[in-house]
């Protein structure tokens, strides 16, 4: 449960510098993107697996939700209302 709080600081401190740095991150164009195994997934998939919403933060336009279920945690990153993409935090 303590780390979820923690987890919330580093991801709002890294929130500045990882838009700084925006042009170096991301697929490129006619790229797929690879997901590794069990550590990406969209928030219906979470929640279908009794992941639970502990936190919802603004982010510009869009918002970073943090999930939690026992001692493991996502931050999903809504992209809009049918569109998200999570990654585990530990």
């Amino acid at each position: 449960m303590q780390l979820l709080p923690l987890a919330v600081a580093i991801l709002l401190s890294a929130s500045g510098v990882s838009a700084q740095e925006a042009d170096s991150l991301g697929t490129p164009l006619g790229h797929k993107e690879e997901t590794p195994p069990a550590q990406q997934s969209s928030m219906g998939e979470l929640l279908s697996k009794g992941y639970q919403i502990k936190a919802a933060i603004p982010n510009g336009s869009k918002f970073v939700v943090f999930m939690q279920k026992d001692q493991s945690a996502y931050a999903c990153e809504m992209q809009s209302l049918t569109a998200s993409r999570c990654g585990t935090l530990n």
